[in-house]
C-alpha cells in the first residue's frame, strides 16, 4: 500500500466520488482512478462500488478506511515533529474546544493567538470526548481543551485550568423545577453527554454514590451540544451539564439550574493530550491564549467575563 492510494480512498470516503476526490486534492480524476485500482490489484479486493450519483467504499474499503487515516494521520504528525526540529512554523492546528468555551472565551483567546502565529490554519472540534478521543488517538488532533474525568491516565495526560460546578437543567417552565432532591426526578427524562466507557462511572457519580438509580431507558446520550441544549427546552428533558452552559444560548434564556440538596461534583477544564506527545509551537501557543483568556476574564469589566467568572475556579 502506498500513501497516495490511501489518500484516494480518503477522498472518495469524504467526498463521495472520484470527481470530488480529485478536486479536493488537486488530482486528475484518471489519477485518483488508477490509484484506486492498483490498491485493489494489490489487496485482491473491491474497495469502491461506482453507482450514477458517484461512488461508495465496498466492505473491503470500509474495512481499510479507518486504517488509511490512522496511516495518513500519523504520517502528518511525523512531518510536523519533523519540521518543528527543523524549526519550521507549524502550518495547521487541529485542536478539540469544549462547547461552552468554545461560546464564550474562545474569541478572544483566537484573537492572540492570530496575532502570534497569522499562518497557522486551525481546525477546531467541539470538543466532545466521544470526539476529540478518537481524534487525540489517531494524531489528527493535537489537545483538545474539556473534561478529563474518567480518562485513562496510562493513554492521556492533562492539565487542569479551571474547575466548575455540575449542574442539573431544566427549563424555565419545566414542572419540576422546584424539585429540590435527585429521587424526585428519577422519573423524567434526561440527556447528558458521555462516552460509553464512561457510562458506568457518570451514573454513578449523579446517581449511584446518593444511593439512587436510574432506569437506562431514561437517559439520552446526546453527542452534540446543540442537541443536548434542544432536547432541555424542546423536548422536556432534564440536563446534566456544566453550569458555564446557562451562560450560551438557548440555554441562557430559556433554562435553569435546580437547587438540589444533594452535592455534585465539579466539572474540570483541562488541556488533554495523548501521553507522551509533545505539543508543537503553534499548539503550545494557543493553550497560552487559552490561560490568558481565563485569566483576563477574571479582570473584566464586562458583564459576561463577570459571571464565567463566577461559574469557574481557576488553577493557576
Amino acid at each position: 500500500m502506498k500513501l497516495h492510494q490511501l489518500q484516494a480512498l480518503i477522498a472518495v470516503a469524504d467526498h463521495g466520488g472520484i470527481r470530488s476526490a480529485a478536486r479536493a486534492l488537486d488530482l486528475s480524476q484518471a489519477a485518483i482512478t488508477r490509484a484506486l485500482r492498483e490498491l485493489e490489484e494489490e489487496q485482491g479486493l473491491p474497495l469502491l462500488s461506482r453507482h450514477a450519483g458517484g461512488a461508495r467504499l465496498t466492505f473491503g474499503g470500509l474495512t481499510l478506511l479507518p486504517h488509511a487515516r490512522q496511516i495518513a494521520s500519523q504520517l502528518e504528525k511525523a512531518q510536523r515533529d519533523l519540521a518543528s526540529l527543523r524549526g519550521e512554523a507549524p502550518t495547521r492546528l487541529c485542536v478539540g474546544i469544549t462547547p461552552w468555551f468554545g461560546q464564550t472565551l474562545l474569541g478572544t483567546a483566537l484573537q492572540a493567538f492570530r496575532q502570534q502565529m497569522p499562518g497557522v490554519q486551525l481546525e477546531l472540534y467541539e470538543g466532545l470526548q466521544a470526539v476529540s478521543l478518537t481524534l487525540l488517538r489517531s494524531g489528527q488532533m493535537q489537545f483538545a481543551l474539556g473534561p478529563a474525568g474518567g480518562l485513562s491516565t496510562q493513554e492521556f495526560s492533562h492539565e487542569v485550568l479551571a474547575h466548575y460546578p455540575m449542574r442539573v437543567l431544566a427549563r424555565i417552565d419545566h414542572p419540576m423545577l422546584g424539585a429540590r432532591s435527585l429521587g424526585q426526578l428519577l422519573g423524567q427524562d434526561w440527556v447528558m453527554n458521555f462516552t460509553q466507557a464512561g457510562q458506568q462511572a457518570l451514573m454513578h457519580q449523579l446517581f449511584g454514590r446518593h444511593g439512587l438509580t436510574i432506569e437506562p431507558g431514561r437517559i439520552v446520550c446526546a453527542q452534540s451540544s446543540a442537541m443536548l441544549s434542544s432536547l432541555i427546552i424542546d423536548g422536556e428533558m432534564l440536563g446534566f451539564s456544566p453550569e458555564p452552559m446557562l451562560l450560551c444560548e438557548p440555554l441562557r434564556s430559556k433554562a435553569k439550574a435546580l437547587e438540589l440538596e444533594e452535592s455534585l461534583d465539579e466539572g474540570d477544564l483541562s488541556v488533554i493530550q495523548l501521553r507522551d506527545q509533545t505539543l508543537d509551537p503553534a499548539a503550545r501557543c494557543l493553550v497560552s491564549c487559552l490561560r490568558q483568556a481565563l485569566k483576563a476574564s477574571n479582570r473584566s469589566s464586562d458583564v459576561t467575563g463577570r459571571r464565567i467568572m463566577e461559574k469557574l475556579r481557576l488553577s493557576f
